[in-house]
């Protein structure tokens, strides 16, 4: 039997201003965007082509541009982990994790809707901080591992933002 080869990694700072009114919060940054240092680096991840398509925009190409469009949109963005072991991308071997101080953007921001994209991102952030359940949409992960995505319901939830 092969044995896992699991890696510490750190993930990302937090894109946000003042202005933001929604956090999408995902998990924690994959192999592939951990090698390009920024959200949803791998280009069969669904992320950006949705929120974008959302807003009838095409996908920046750079991350200064991914970063205008989240602040021009009061779109804030982040993960629950700050900081973990994990074997390549999966979220189901994550352990010795470090959870992301989600208040504290709270705190700084206008944010008042935070959309989790998948169910790693809800569970660990309601059972961390379950007084922020009543803010919390959980929307199927963009990952290209998820066979049941939905733009629809990513749709719905970001309309409800409008």
């Amino acid at each position: 039997m092969e044995e896992l080869k699991y890696t510490h990694a750190k993930g990302f700072e937090p894109v946000y201003s003042k202005e933001s009114r929604v956090l999408i919060l995902g998990s924690f940054p994959s192999v592939k965007s951990r090698k390009i240092d920024f959200y949803y680096g791998n280009p069969q991840n669904r992320f950006w082509r949705t929120v974008c398509g959302f807003f009838e925009e095409s996908v920046p190409e750079t991350t200064a541009g991914k970063i205008e469009f989240l602040h021009r949109h009061r779109i804030a963005l982040w993960d629950v982990i700050t900081e973990c072991d994990i074997v390549g991308s999966s979220d189901a071997s994550i352990t010795n994790e470090k959870i992301a101080d989600v208040p504290a953007v709270l705190r700084a921001s206008n944010i008042d809707k935070i959309l989790c994209n998948g169910n790693k991102s809800y569970e660990l952030l309601i059972k961390y901080f379950p007084s922020l359940s009543e803010k919390v949409v959980k929307l199927p992960s963009t990952s290209p591992a998820n066979p049941r995505f939905s733009s629809a319901v990513w749709e719905e939830a970001l309309g409800a933002l409008e």
